[in-house]
């Protein structure tokens, strides 16, 4: 169905998630301005997509105001990975509630509609299976998870109170597990360490006794959901609503068809559980089923496919050489020397996630955002009064 075209903002937009939704919007004719601090996500996300006439980046950090002139909001800026999110857990559960803040002052502003990224993490380690969207989740406030898990339900209490007490037009989506192509292969979530390990040959790490289960949305799928959510719903209809894979898997389970797929020798070597580590997690979907006409259609092993072709690529240096978050370590010369970097294990990356962080918060503290080459009537070029 032909749509009509609007200009859009996608706070997160050069990440895994956010680069899958450009494209898709992009493909729908609207045009396009992708926001990224960098931390996480990567120019090369959205390389296939340089010149593009409806397309604008600008490198911002969504802690800080932003004054431009757009229809909609996604909001997806935050780390989600639990190695970079526990980097630095105050700057975490910033992004999520001075980002949550400063995108919903836009969006009253301009009168926008605005969709949150929230997570099934604000479920916690659940206490009830599969997860409803009427559970208030088990989650430790005060645990190492928690600037991630508390920052998003913090979030979501701010879209809420902003439907009822500005009427403003809120969406929010709980997305579970999510895998494919543009993963960052350091993230040390469970799809892309599995992958990653089994390409190189390595042992292939689980934690505890590989019987936890979890629930894996190809992204997709993920996206015409949240298009939709976006897209076909009345502004009466807030959410929440999960959004993710129903079939249920144990992390060994993946594990041992990773290395079938692969056709890995790599062997199974298990690790103490982390910490607040959730033992189940399977979204019910009734309500995205009724409100969206939505389920997804891409099976486990068709996904790991296409997501093991894009990580050997990267690895064999064919593909886009999604490293690291580099391209926020500042100087010319950093960066080049960043992007000719071996792919590293999640602990080997901590010091570079330092370094990154480190410039983007000089960035944000001295210079103000730059936008990319501009294209007609580009959102971030109209005249713009703050947000309140």
């Amino acid at each position: 169905m032909k749509r009509d075209a609007k200009t859009v903002l996608v706070t997160g937009g050069a990440g895994f998630l956010g680069s899958h939704l450009i494209d898709r919007l992009l493909g729908a004719g609207h045009e396009v301005l992708c926001l990224d601090n960098l931390f996480t996500g990567s120019k090369r996300n959205i390389a296939h997509l340089h010149g593009h006439p409806r397309l604008e980046f600008m490198r911002h950090d969504v802690t800080m105001p932003l004054y431009v002139e757009v229809d909609e909001i996604y909001n997806l800026a935050c780390p989600a990975s639990p190695v970079h999110y526990q980097h630095d857990p105050v700057q975490t559960t910033k992004t999520s509630v001075h980002g949550a803040i400063n995108m919903l002052g836009l969006a009253k502003r301009l009168g926008a509609k605005i969709l949150q990224a929230s997570t099934s993490e604000v479920y916690g380690d659940p206490a009830v299976h599969p997860q409803p969207e009427s559970y208030w989740g088990n989650v430790n406030p005060i645990g190492p998870r928690s600037c991630y898990d508390e920052g998003k339900r913090c979030a979501e209490t701010l879209f809420f109170d902003y439907n009822r007490q500005h009427k403003l037009r809120t969406k929010v989506v709980r997305i579970f597990n999510t895998y494919g192509p543009r993963m960052h292969p350091n993230d040390g979530r469970v799809v892309s360490n599995f992958i990653v390990q089994a390409l190189r040959g390595e042992d292939i790490t689980l934690y505890g006794d590989g019987s936890q289960t979890r629930s894996f949305c190809y992204v997709d799928d993920l996206i015409t959901a949240m298009m939709r959510t976006m897209e076909d719903t009345p502004d009466s209809f807030t959410g929440p609503v999960n959004i993710g894979n129903p079939g249920e898997f144990t992390i060994r389970e993946l594990a041992e068809m990773v290395v079938e797929l692969v056709g890995s020798r790599s062997q199974l070597v298990f690790q103490p559980l982390p910490q607040d580590d959730p033992k189940q997690r399977r979204p019910d979907i009734s309500l995205a089923k009724s409100a969206l006409n939505w389920e997804p259609k891409v099976a486990l092993r068709e996904g790991l496919t296409e997501t093991i072709a894009y990580f050997r690529s990267v690895l064999t240096g064919e593909g886009p050489r999604v490293v690291l978050p580099a391209s926020t370590l500042g100087s010319t010369a950093q960066t080049a020397a960043a992007a000719d970097a071996p792919v590293r294990s999640g602990a080997e990356a901590a010091p570079i996630a330092t370094a990154a962080l480190a410039a983007v918060r000089q960035a944000a503290r001295h210079a103000k955002p730059q936008a990319a080459p501009k294209a007609a009537n580009t959102a971030a070029s109209k005249t713009s009064t703050p947000a309140r």
